[in-house]
């Protein structure tokens, strides 16, 4: 069965004004137990008793005024509520004198609303009670759009803004008393077309709507909600004195999320509230998530675009860097590839360092020894010289048997070429010593043999298709290896120019004018006894 209108508009308007009584009663209290010291018992029980008052007021109205029904009967009506509402407005006097100075507009709301209802209920077109409209709070915009936090300030878990719409001030004063009060910040609308401009506007986390308003009521502000994509997804709860089914059905097939009648109960408030901010809260982190998930999406495609150009191009790298190690030391390949740009590789003269190493008797001892011997000492030989290279940052000019020529300050640049030069065959001869005593051990007579020079020579790629290597050439190389030719085992010798650029460093003695193959005249050589300890 529809509603009656006539019943239907009344039972609005008395539930409208016992949502103000019992609202504002509670706040009250709650604000009282919330102070800091104990809060007068008379004004405690006093305002309780507004409160009690106010529910009898309500079982009233929801027992006489069913909108389902034919009618009701005026008379029973006003005989009924004229007790409840007595009280109301006695006790509220009663208790005017005891209340805190922030409690004293609500308290006249109370006897406002009790005023009205009891003019409702005796058939009277009562105005609008004081306190309860507009007209009564001049100095504040009913649309209010800047939002309201609660008594302690905003709430450190942000826990979102909520619009509250509804034509009547006082029912917009009680919600945003309320929602202050559970941590919200709020701003206020009294129509629905103010409402979806700030819903438009403001990042609206939540909508407390009103049914029955002027100027857009709520069917209407839902339907705009649906067809705007940006508003759609506001969780919006009706809180209405219509609570009929019919109505309730239509709001939630419309999209609002839940339906409270008024007047309203706190608990049942909050707990809807926070139920549709988390639920907002979750689909916003999904949303969030999607579109981030979107973006991924997009950039792997970009990314594919280019995947194979990409891999072709370090596949490229890869086969240039294993055809130059063949044939490079490591340092001049990783040189080469860092830059891009093999002209390193071209002809060139500077001046460098140039070490010799050669294993002594090494001749004798492969002729007379197995060949696993050979190789055994080889290998133990070549990984103590592979250490050293790599530790001194040396460039391999040729690698045999028995012997390494290295040199220093080309490719790879360093300030004192000589100075690394025979630190290097320093630490050569501590560490190759010590193999050769093992060697001995093993019946192996073995040592080894050092030559530094230091001067001019050219340098550049040499070779042939499949078989190239960075070759160095210039007296400096043979100077370096007829010196350590001339080297008794466990000596180092180094040319008159690269002991001017280490005497510093070193403890040199001369060993004198030496005689060495390939050289027309004799050449000034010197020992190196050790290093000196760094200042």
């Amino acid at each position: 069965m529809s509603p009656s209108p006539e019943i239907r508009v009344l039972r609005h308007e008395l539930l409208n004004q016992v949502n103000h009584i019992v609202g504002y009663a509670e706040l009250i209290l709650e604000d009282l137990a919330d102070g800091a010291g104990p809060a007068d018992p008379d004004l405690v029980d006093g305002l309780g008793d507004v409160r009690a008052a106010g529910k009898e007021v309500l079982a009233v109205v929801t027992a006489l005024l069913d909108p389902a029904g034919d009618g009701f009967d005026p008379a029973a009506l006003t005989a009924a509520l004229a007790d409840p509402l007595e009280r109301v407005l006695s006790r509220a006097g009663e208790v005017a004198r005891l209340v805190p100075e922030d409690a004293v507009e609500p308290l006249g709301r109370i006897a406002s609303a009790a005023s009205r209802a009891r003019a409702l209920a005796g058939g009277a077109a009562a105005p609008p009670a004081a306190g309860a409209g507009p007209a009564e709070r001049p100095n504040e915009r009913v649309d209010r759009a800047d939002p309201v936090e609660g008594p302690e300030g905003p709430s450190s878990e942000n826990r979102g803004l909520v619009l509250v719409v509804d034509d009547d001030a006082a029912n917009r004063d009680v919600l945003a008393r309320r929602l202050g009060r559970l941590g919200y910040a709020v701003c206020e609308a009294e129509n629905g077309r103010r409402a979806l401009e700030l819903m438009a506007a403001r990042p609206v986390d939540l909508v407390l709507l009103d049914l029955n308003m002027p100027d857009l009521d709520g069917y209407a502000v839902l339907e705009a909600r649906q067809a705007d994509a940006h508003l759609r997804d506001i969780p919006t709860i009706m809180i209405s004195a219509s609570a009929d089914m019919p109505s309730v059905v239509r709001c939630i097939e419309m999209g609002a999320e839940d339906h409270l009648g008024k007047p309203f109960d706190p608990v049942l408030l909050e707990a809807r509230v926070g139920a549709c901010l988390e639920k907002k809260r979750l689909r916003d982190q999904e949303r969030a998530l999607l579109a981030t998930v979107s973006r991924q999406a997009e950039a792997l495609a970009e990314w594919n675009t280019t995947l194979e150009a990409r891999v072709s191009e370090q596949i490229e790298e890869l086969g240039r860097m294993a055809r130059l190690r063949r044939f490079l030391s490591p340092q001049l390949a990783d040189l080469v590839v860092s830059k891009g740009d093999e002209g390193v590789l071209s002809t060139h003269r500077r001046d460098i360092a140039v070490l010799f190493v050669d294993l002594s008797g090494f001749t004798s001892f492969s002729e007379t020894s197995e060949p696993e011997d050979v190789m055994a000492v080889l290998r133990e030989f070549h990984e103590e010289l592979g250490r050293l290279v790599a530790e001194f940052e040396a460039t391999v000019g040729f690698f045999a048997g028995d012997g390494m020529m290295v040199f220093f300050k080309d490719p790879l640049p360093c300030a004192e070429p000589a100075d690394r030069a025979v630190r290097m065959a320093v630490a050569m001869r501590e560490r190759l010593g010590g193999l050769a005593g093992q060697w001995r051990k093993r019946g192996h007579d073995l040592g080894f043999a050092i030559g530094v020079a230091y001067g001019y020579a050219t340098l550049g790629e040499m070779g042939f298709e499949g078989r190239f290597e960075y070759g160095v050439i210039g007296s400096v190389v043979n100077l370096a290896a007829r010196l350590c030719d001339r080297a008794e085992p466990g000596q180092i010798l180094i040319s008159a120019r690269a002991k001017a650029a280490v005497e510093d460093a070193a403890d040199l003695e001369e060993v004198g004018d030496v005689a060495l193959k390939g050289f027309h005249a004799p050449v000034r050589a010197f020992n190196v006894v050790g290093l000196r300890a760094l200042p």
